[in-house]
């Protein structure tokens, strides 16, 4: 629906050409393409502006993301190997879970290939931050519009860190508040897991969330010079490799990393910003081992 695409590659390994087929028929201005299967990936990404990576296997009641991680991995993997040789420029956004796997993957592919450039590689964690400003607004009575929650660290469990203390427009939750509220948002995929009781996992939501990132995406790339989101990217405001926190959005991607949100930190944020510091360590461990074991050539 935005203006701001022109064209609009979909590729899949099977059923592509009718999903294509029924988008172009909507009165907008992006004309809609069909790829299907590998022989038809490079023509896909040929000179693309933006890679969004949603590919995988869905999570089923009982499974975490690291359950999807083998699966998915290889899919990334292999996906980002054709856009490192099509399309080197082009912003990516990963979506695949495990994020917090899936983007270290993407990098030690992309430097292999010679490519890597850290300002252009995102993991899509904008469902954390929708989720955490429905919630916060449900809980408050306040209009949607106006709320918006950073949210910190990663895309699984408790990596994901809503930081309530620093809601915009300021708001006053009691300490239970703010554990039930934290605990929801961190398991919200679990919540559509389970009420979709085995047919799958967050897909509308996600899908909403991965088009308010593409977006600002555009955004950016057509020149706005106010654009911030939260991303999983490659980060120095924490002494891991990868972090979630704000970003500001350019032409060249990452313009900046907003520091600022992790300072002043109630005691609550600082021990949860501590515990999953550890698990998002041995995510991220993880992502590289596996991309370094399957090496790829240049």
């Amino acid at each position: 629906m935005s203006p701001l695409v022109s064209d609009l590659h979909l590729y899949d390994i099977a059923n592509v050409k009718g999903v294509a087929a029924d988008l172009s028929h909507c009165n907008t201005p992006s004309k809609v393409r069909d790829f299907t299967g590998s022989d038809e990936l490079a023509n896909c990404l040929k000179d693309v502006d933006v890679v969004v990576i949603p590919a995988g296997v869905p999570r089923k009641p009982g499974m975490t993301r690291d359950d999807l991680f083998n699966i998915n991995a290889g899919i990334v993997r292999t996906l980002i190997e054709a856009v490192a040789d099509n399309c080197p420029d082009a912003f990516i956004h990963i979506i695949s879970n495990p994020v917090n796997s899936t983007v270290p993957i993407a990098a030690e592919v992309l430097k292999q290939k010679g490519v890597y450039n850290p300002k252009k590689l995102f993991g899509v964690t904008t469902l954390d931050v929708v989720r955490a400003n429905t919630f916060v607004a449900e809980k408050k009575n306040l209009k949607l519009i106006d709320v918006d929650v950073p949210v910190i660290g990663g895309h699984a469990g408790i990596t994901i860190l809503p930081l309530l203390s620093k809601t915009k427009p300021s708001v006053t939750l009691t300490n239970q508040e703010v554990d039930d509220l934290t605990v929801r948002i961190q398991n919200g995929g679990t919540e559509v897991v389970e009420a979709k009781a085995g047919a799958g996992s967050a897909t509308l939501s996600m899908a909403y969330a991965a088009a308010r990132f593409l977006e600002s995406s555009l955004r950016a790339l057509d020149g706005d010079s106010d654009v911030y989101e939260c991303s999983f990217v490659q980060s120095e405001v924490t002494e891991l490799p990868f972090f979630a926190s704000r970003i500001k959005l350019g032409k060249q991607g990452v313009e900046a990393v907003i520091s600022s949100d992790l300072e002043g930190l109630t005691e609550y944020e600082v021990k949860a910003l501590e515990a999953l510091k550890v698990e998002l360590k041995g995510s991220i461990e993880k992502g590289v081992a596996f991309a370094q074991k399957e090496k790829v050539t240049a």
